[in-house]
């Protein structure tokens, strides 16, 4: 599978919200997507994000929805490739958004870290206060660049999430407001963009997508409904834009489906488990924290048994590559000894290490191919 390398700077997730406050007027914004001159007049932006709503997923999702297939072929707004931070996942994603910052930077740098001096891995889905998500990640968001400058700040997203690890590393600094579905989302985002005060920022996010793909797959009636829903979302949000009002649309990654006979499990064949200490990332990228002076003997066991389907690396291999961007002292740790990033269609699973829900899945994201690190972003005025 063909390998895109992060456009962080240029023309990336990270450079979204950026792009927006400049818009808005916040001083110092760099506008590297050139928004202010597709957006002039615009004094309120609402940016949502859709979980797995990658550009490979565009075609199946424009079948299914008006809106989506208008988006695509530029009828309605501007249509911009973009492409997510490495890993391509959704915690990686959702702090790149909001951080305006690559993943090395901002040291959230996959699902399941490495804490280091100690012998824990965390699951940041599941994050709550330890550790503390504002040390452990305390580069500035742009919700709160943006409320500092006075702009009025709101995250829209599931109930659940509200104060979550996770939440406060990527998007401190506004107003919550909880939507669980469609009709909430539209009914949160319009409201928070609505009344007379300018100027509006609103981050949402939208994730059933993503959930729909990995438990029944890309193909499966479920994802078709869940893109049904995702035009309607968008058809409704952008016919209730007010007048100085912008509509962004991006992804946090895209997927892709996995057989059940491409599957290796490091935990089932000694050759992989050797030599291994911790196990971290997830299973289309690993981080393997390794006993020491294991390092070589390691990565020559993995390219044995994986050959073409993964790019088996140092740490140091990794990070000069520059998919994490620029590596900060002190994240460089919370990155495997070794790196697996699978190339093909395949995935390595960890069954004593990973949630069971893991080896029940369909559809994968989180390396550095095409299909899950194309993102698209749509600017939608009102009609």
């Amino acid at each position: 599978m063909s390998v895109v390398r992060p456009a962080y700077g240029r023309a990336s997730l990270a450079d979204v919200l950026p792009s927006a406050l400049a818009v808005l007027g916040v001083a110092g914004s760099p506008d590297p997507l050139a928004l202010t001159k597709a957006l002039p007049g615009v004094r309120r932006i609402a940016v949502l994000l859709v979980d797995g709503f990658g550009t490979y997923q565009l075609p199946a999702a424009s079948a299914i929805g008006g809106t989506i297939a208008d988006l695509s072929a530029g009828r309605l707004g501007s249509h911009t490739q973009l492409t997510s931070g490495f890993p391509s996942t959704t915690p990686v994603s959702l702090v790149t958004l909001g951080t305006g910052a690559p993943p090395g930077e901002h040291g959230v740098l996959g699902i399941a870290l490495h804490v280091p001096g100690t012998d824990r891995v965390f699951d940041l889905l599941h994050w709550g206060d330890d550790p503390d998500p504002a040390a452990w990640q305390p580069v500035p968001t742009q919700l709160e660049r943006a409320a500092t400058a006075g702009v009025r700040v709101t995250l829209v997203t599931r109930p659940e999430f509200d104060g979550s690890g996770l939440t406060t590393a990527a998007n401190r600094g506004g107003a919550f407001r909880g939507a669980s579905d469609v009709d909430e989302l539209v009914t949160e985002i319009l409201g928070a963009l609505s009344g007379d005060e300018t100027p509006v920022l609103v981050s949402a996010y939208y994730r059933e997508m993503d959930k729909a793909g990995h438990l029944y797959g890309l193909r499966s009636p479920e994802w078709a409904e869940t893109a049904a829903d995702v035009d309607a979302l968008i058809t409704r949000l952008a016919d209730g834009l007010p007048d100085d009002a912008a509509l962004l649309v991006t992804a946090d990654h895209g997927q892709i489906d996995v057989p059940w006979d491409r599957r290796y499990d490091l935990d089932t064949d000694p050759r992989l488990s050797a030599g291994v200490r911790l196990v971290a990332g997830e299973p289309r990228v690993r981080y393997l924290h390794v006993e020491p002076g294991a390092e070589d003997d390691v990565i020559a066991a993995w390219r044995a048994v994986l050959g073409a389907d993964a790019e088996v690396v140092s740490r140091a291999e990794a990070v000069a590559g520059g998919w994490f961007g620029p590596v900060a002292e002190g994240n460089l740790a919370r990155i495997g000894d070794v790196v697996v990033t699978m190339r093909d269609v395949a995935v390595t699973m960890a069954s004593e290490h990973d949630p069971p829900v893991v080896s029940t899945l369909i559809a994968f994201h989180g390396a550095n191919t095409a299909a899950e690190m194309s993102i698209p972003l749509f600017v939608v005025r009102k009609p």
